[in-house]
This record gives C-alpha cells, sequence and structure tokens, in this order.
C-alpha cells in the first residue's frame, strides 16, 4: 500500500471537509466556504506535501544548526523553548501554485483551485534569536532548510529542501514554530517544527523541519533550482523554449483577495439585497484597499477593509448590493497594495502556473420574487 493511502484515513478523520488531489502524495484543500473565519481553523486548513509524511518524533526530535555559523548546535524542542523568547505570528500561508487551474494552457503541477490558503496564528522562536545564538559568519548570504520527507518514486531523495536569503531569515515574523492557533504543530502541517516565513510562498515554510544549514551562496537544495517555485523575469509564451537562468525565486506573494460568500450557483431575489464577504491580504507590501462589483466590473464600490491581526494576517471585508432587476451577476473583489500593485482581471500565464492572483469571479442570478 502506498504511502498515500495510509494517510488518507486520518485526513478523512482530521480534515472531513477538504477536496483530496488524485496525486500521488497527499494534497487537499477545502471549499471555500469552509475560509469564511478570519483564523482559518486546523481543519479547515489546506494540506500541501512534495512527497511522504514522515513520523514526527516528539520528545526525541531535534534540530541542527550548521554550515556559515561559528558555533553549530544542536536543539531539542525543549532547549529552543527554555533559551528563546515564545512569539506568535499571524499569518497567511499560501502555496505558490494556488489557483494553477485557472491557467490556459494548462501548466505543471498541481492543478490547485483557491483553497490553498489560509491564515493561522504560528508560535515558536524567531529565526533571528537561534542564529544570532550561533554567530552567523559574514559569509552567510541564504539559509538551507532540511526535513526527513522523501520523494514518494524515489526515496533516497528528498522532497524538498528550501531556503531562505539572510535578512528574511533575520527578520522578526520569521519563526520556528512548534504551535498552531495554539496547539502543538500538527504532525499534516509539519510539527514537531517548521519555518514560518510570512509573506513568503508556502514552499519556503519547510515542515518538518531538522537542520538548518548556513549558506555562502543561494541555496541549491531539492526543487530550489530550475523552474521550481520561480518566476521568469520577462513574460514567456506558452511552447517558448525556457533559458532557466531567467527565472528567479519567488521570494514575495503579490496582493490578493478571496470571495468566501456567495458561493458560486447563487441566486438573490429582486428587491433583495446581495452580502459579498472575504478576506484581502499581501505579501511583503501592505495593502491599501479594495473594492467590488457585482456586474462583472462594469460598476464598482470601495469595500472597507476590517483590521487583521498584524501585517501579515488577511483582513476581512464585507458589502452588500442591491439588486433591482433579474438576471445573470458575476461578484468580483479585487485588492490593491500601497506601491500601487492591483489584482489583474485576467492572469499573466507562466510556465509553472505560479503566483495566480487574478480577480476572482463568482456567478449567480437575480431571479424575480
Amino acid at each position: 500500500m502506498s504511502r498515500r493511502l495510509t494517510e488518507l484515513p486520518l485526513l478523512r478523520l482530521l480534515k472531513p471537509g477538504l477536496y483530496v488531489h488524485d496525486d500521488e502524495a497527499l494534497n487537499a484543500e477545502p471549499t471555500l466556504e469552509l475560509l469564511s473565519e478570519p483564523i482559518t481553523p486546523i481543519d479547515a486548513f489546506f494540506i500541501r506535501n512534495n512527497g511522504d509524511v514522515p513520523e514526527a518524533g516528539g520528545r526525541d526530535w531535534t534540530l541542527t544548526i550548521d554550515g556559515e555559523v561559528e558555533r553549530p548546535a544542536l536543539w531539542t524542542l525543549a532547549g529552543l523553548r527554555e533559551k528563546f523568547e515564545t512569539v506568535t505570528v499571524t499569518a497567511v500561508l499560501e502555496c505558490a501554485g494556488n489557483g494553477r487551474s485557472q491557467f490556459s494552457p494548462a501548466t505543471d503541477g498541481l492543478p490547485w483551485r483557491l483553497g490553498a490558503v489560509g491564515c493561522a496564528r504560528w508560535t515558536g522562536v524567531r529565526l533571528r534569536d537561534v542564529l544570532e545564538h550561533a554567530g552567523l559568519k559574514e559569509s552567510a548570504v541564504y539559509t538551507g532548510h532540511y526535513a526527513p520527507d522523501r520523494l514518494l518514486a524515489d526515496p533516497s531523495r528528498p522532497a524538498l529542501s528550501r531556503g531562505l536569503p539572510v535578512a528574511k531569515a533575520l527578520a522578526p515574523e520569521t519563526l520556528i514554530a512548534f504551535a498552531m492557533n495554539g496547539e502543538p504543530l500538527p504532525r499534516l502541517h509539519g510539527g514537531p517544527l517548521r519555518i514560518v516565513a510570512p509573506g513568503f510562498p508556502g514552499s519556503a515554510w519547510q515542515k518538518w523541519l531538522d537542520r538548518i544549514t548556513l549558506r555562502p551562496h543561494e541555496h541549491d537544495g531539492e526543487k530550489m533550482c530550475g523552474t521550481n517555485y520561480r518566476m521568469p523575469v520577462r513574460p514567456v509564451r506558452p511552447g517558448e523554449p525556457l533559458d532557466t537562468s531567467e527565472f528567479a525565486v519567488i521570494t514575495d506573494m503579490p496582493v490578493k483577495s478571496l470571495i468566501t460568500a456567495p458561493a458560486p450557483g447563487f441566486t438573490v431575489p429582486v428587491g433583495g439585497r446581495l452580502k459579498v464577504s472575504g478576506f484581502a491580504w499581501s505579501g511583503a507590501i501592505p495593502l491599501a484597499g479594495a473594492r467590488a462589483s457585482c456586474d462583472g466590473g462594469a460598476n464598482w464600490c470601495e469595500v472597507a477593509l476590517e483590521e487583521g491581526e498584524g501585517p501579515f494576517a488577511w483582513r476581512r471585508f464585507s458589502t452588500t448590493f442591491e439588486i433591482g432587476q433579474a438576471g445573470p451577476l458575476v461578484v468580483l473583489a479585487q485588492a490593491r497594495d500601497v506601491q500601487g500593485n492591483v489584482q489583474p482581471l485576467e492572469v499573466e500565464w507562466n510556465p509553472r502556473g505560479y503566483c495566480n492572483n487574478q480577480v476572482q469571479r463568482v456567478s449567480g442570478a437575480a431571479v424575480a420574487a
């Protein structure tokens, strides 16, 4: 029996509302109605794996710090808790491939819908504190992260080994996390230890973390090179030969919004009011605002954004439209950041289907009362 099949009963028990993708590794996402809370419940949070789901060692788990440091170290979970300050950061975690199914022509990679995203409270210790205790050398420019998960097709190879530029590793929001929403970090979400790198794509949030190596150059671990989790630095047309030297690591997720209500296929009576709600978020660049439409973008109204739990949390919006006549309705929401970046109405194609932040369209109808 494949390792994936042994994990399915656990997933069904803990996350009964998730759609499981037809993939060798265990990958699943919720329907958008399950993402209606400012803090996404663990049982509604998406699951992303590149390989198997390793057993969590609990008390026996250790974390090695080595490479370009003065004082290599070996930490236990208890040691990290005792030595360093515990902090909590609320942040959106989004897979870089979220929304990949909307690209045309189709691209390589898992055909995520729009549910590979969630916002949680992450608790742990600052990666900066751990690295400064080890004494970073001036030669350290990147971290390399390691974990025991392995490719299902070739267990001799790691499933993923990503890293962070040192500036992000030393940022105060970047954590080595051991809890999620006030609970010990679940095994399905990388427990007992994972990286939390707010604003960066989910691939940078290494799960089941057991080693951090400081590198004198950009990390070259599994799925760090080629076109993996990289965007072209210029537009690329479908079918065009790819030059991997013209791809750069994704280090910031774009401004985006998600409509959680109404659901596709909704109806509203003429003379009634249509309530639209959802969330907006961004990577490192703060949000500036958002607007919404119920007629496919012919007319827009500005929507107020509620305060989020810190700069990396998503922010709820809610508005209502008065429905005056029968006919089709198309609800849109469009967020923008303080640097003038705006969600596009149509996605710009890229060969791996990453960073899709196009405006979401939810179709329904107004019907005679």
